[in-house]
């Protein structure tokens, strides 16, 4: 009886099926009537959606793909095929009971919404998810995982995770644009204490052990010493909500192709706090999508 009460796995894998050509109905007349299924979504619904997603590769709950636009889905982690199916063959492969996923933050920026959340796929993994929604279902997928790691004064996840100054996101992220355009594209290093307030910095990034400006600097500058040069090459996206801002950017670390997510924390103006992952980009030849990691 217990089992019958519980998500399964195979029901979250027949529940892709369907979505993916189980069905007998055309794949038009299928995504139509999909559509249709959902009724009128509130983008209110939209965070709730994505985190019990999320949630739905440790607990093997079904419901959410129905959350997924099976026509239109289009996945930009690499390492899996596209669509619908390609989430289930990522489900198939974690030996079950073993998989963990804690989403600690959640944000929603018009269609987008971006979390913050630690997985342990039999790896402690720290990773930001991005999906943007169409007609109240997901239709697009980004992520970037970074293996966890922790340092004495903090984590890659702890300090605050609910959004405010909800009225100043524009302003933060017209901040955050300037940050990255001014510091890493024209290199104008004069600049870079105007983005701060003094030392009222919080650094999660584990390779980086001290906070406050003079902790950043000396750390980026160690890690150029031991040959892993932070190199930004340009911004793909800035994402926010209140005093929270995403920037998506593409770049290189230690001189290999790699993605570099940004989670800020902006207060009065100055950046506060920071978080992010790292992760390499693999050869195309290793793709499992067409769609590329951007």
């Amino acid at each position: 009886m217990t089992d019958l009460l519980q998500p399964s796995r195979s029901n979250f894998l027949a529940t892709a099926a369907a979505l993916t050509g189980g069905a007998l109905l055309p794949s038009r007349a299928r995504a139509q009537a999909h559509l249709q299924s959902q009724g009128n979504v509130s983008m209110n619904d939209y965070v709730p959606r994505v985190v019990e997603l999320l949630k739905s590769f440790e607990s093997g709950d079904s419901r959410p793909l129905s959350f997924i636009d099976p026509a239109k889905y289009i996945q930009h982690n690499l390492r899996l095929g596209d669509g619908v199916k390609g989430l289930a063959d990522r489900v198939q492969a974690i030996p079950k009971g073993s998989a963990k996923v804690n989403t600690l933050r959640a944000f929603r920026d018009g269609n987008f919404v971006f979390t913050h959340s630690e997985y342990d796929f039999g790896e402690p993994m720290v990773g930001f998810d991005i999906f943007r929604f169409e007609n109240g279902l997901i239709v697009e997928h980004w992520d970037n995982l970074q293996k966890a790691a922790s340092k004495p004064k903090h984590s890659m996840v702890d300090g605050p995770r609910i959004a405010s100054d909800l009225d100043k996101t524009d302003a933060n992220k017209v901040l955050l644009k300037s940050y990255m355009d001014e510091i890493f594209v024209q290199k104008r290093r004069e600049r870079f204490a105007s983005y701060f307030d003094g030392n009222n910095y919080v650094q999660h990034n584990p390779l980086i052990l001290d906070d406050g400006l003079p902790g950043l600097l000396a750390g980026l500058q160690a890690l150029a010493k031991q040959g892993l040069t932070v190199e930004y090459d340009g911004v793909h996206m800035i994402l926010g909500q209140g005093d929270f801002v995403l920037v998506v950017n593409e770049g290189k670390f230690g001189g290999k192709p790699t993605a570099i997510y940004d989670l800020y924390r902006v207060a009065d103006g100055k950046i506060a706090e920071h978080w992010d992952t790292l992760e390499a980009i693999p050869p195309h030849d290793a793709w499992k999508n067409d769609n590329g990691k951007f």
